[in-house]
């Protein structure tokens, strides 16, 4: 079974949504409440544009040193004025 989005009323009467997996466990939460119904919806339509073969980054994984950048060769002085 697919899983689907839930859209609800908060106590606060801003909307929040969450997405269930086809088993009925709870595996992601919306981050923010939403001022009308149609924002939520939007809400839910980004997710579902923008998830499909999303890049997983591990933020937890050692950074990365970037490759140290070469010296500016040295200017010739300018020779001495007569």
């Amino acid at each position: 079974m697919a899983g689907k989005f839930e859209l609800y009323a908060a106590k606060n009467g801003k909307f929040r949504f969450r997405l269930k997996a086809g088993n009925g466990e709870i595996i992601a939460v919306a981050s923010e409440d939403y001022e009308t119904k149609a924002a939520a919806k939007k809400g839910i339509a980004s997710i579902q544009r923008n998830a499909a073969g999303a890049e997983v980054v591990d933020m937890d994984a050692p950074a990365k040193k970037a490759p140290a950048k070469k010296a500016a060769p040295a200017k010739k002085a300018a020779a001495p004025k007569k």
